[in-house]
């Protein structure tokens, strides 16, 4: 068999192209990811069964921590999973008074006219956030629940206002989607095109439109189906912007999501251009590489990347 070479560009739809950048973050090793230039992004490589407990109990800290000094806490938190009602458990247990706990959803999905869905939307993060955590808070720990922030239709154009407001996050959480994407802050949205990287980091909260690999991602979700039902997923979002990550006191970043418990994930080479590429837009979580951020990443998602033809799909 003749040994022919056969290149060819990464498709007009993929964000990021650069193939250099591409071929250099495929080949960084499991043993050499956690090195960096700027010793403020600490990259942190944990058992895949830490992940979801690293960011449950930095939660519960700073919630504990600020109440114990009787101060204001302010969070943006990831999209809700059932995790939550752990976090209320031990909030509960230790009594520790939420009053003065104000927290922001980072995102939610919005039609196809920018109409943000409503709380009682049971596909949303919105309904989803009181669902897991703040229904299950003690009521004498709960927080008003006019500080417990989801965005609507009335507070998008102030969202980031309000925090700013508040003296800003004291700490954002966040994780990278299929494209790169931080909340959802997509890479090729129209809504944050910028002319320099300066320029989008200071873009505040708005409705975006979401990539087709977030449909795809998000078709994958236990709240979807789990079904690939590319139609079930909302054209549209409400999300923080750029501003909000880097104007936050603490930022911590967590890559660990694979498919069911398997070592097969579309987020493996996403991190590593989250953690190695350029930071640019075009890859929106490598914002972090310029902040004081700590990264988490599983052991599955740090696994080299290497063809393995015996798995087929």
């Amino acid at each position: 068999m003749n040994d022919q070479k056969f290149t060819y560009e990464p498709s007009i739809h993929v964000p990021f192209r650069n193939k250099e950048v591409l071929e250099k973050v495929r080949r960084i090793k499991r043993e050499n990811i956690e090195e960096h230039k700027n010793p403020d992004f600490r990259i942190k490589v944990v058992p895949d069964a830490d992940m979801g407990i690293i960011m449950l109990f930095d939660m519960f800290h700073r919630i504990k921590t600020a109440s114990d000094a009787n101060e204001p806490i302010v969070l943006i938190m990831p999209n809700p999973w059932p995790h939550y009602r752990m976090l209320a458990h031990m909030l509960n247990k230790f009594k520790v008074d939420c009053r003065q706990l104000y927290t922001f959803n980072m995102d939610e999905y919005a039609d196809q006219d920018g109409n943000i869905a409503p709380e009682s939307w049971k596909y949303g993060f919105g309904y989803a956030f009181k669902k897991y955590f703040y229904y299950n808070l003690d009521k004498a720990l709960r927080p008003p629940e006019k500080q417990i922030q989801t965005f609507t239709n009335k507070n998008i154009d102030d969202y980031g206002q309000i925090i700013s407001d508040l003296g800003e996050a004291d700490m954002v959480y966040s994780g990278p989607g299929w494209t790169g994407h931080l909340a959802f802050i997509e890479p090729d949205a129209p809504e944050f095109r910028a002319h320099s990287m300066a320029e989008w980091m200071e873009f505040d909260a708005r409705i975006v439109t979401l990539s087709p690999f977030t449909l795809a991602q998000n078709s994958l979700h236990g709240s979807f189906g789990m079904s690939g039902d590319l139609a079930m997923v909302p054209p549209k979002a409400a999300t923080i912007g750029p501003a909000q990550v880097v104007k936050a006191k603490n930022r911590m970043q967590l890559c660990g999501i694979s498919v069911h418990g398997t070592t097969t994930s579309w987020q493996r080479l996403v991190t590593r251009l989250v953690l190695h590429g350029e930071p640019t837009p075009l890859v929106p979580e490598s914002v972090h590489q310029l902040l004081r951020t700590d990264s988490f990443i599983s052991e599955t998602i740090a696994m080299n990347i290497e063809p393995d033809f015996e798995k087929g799909y």
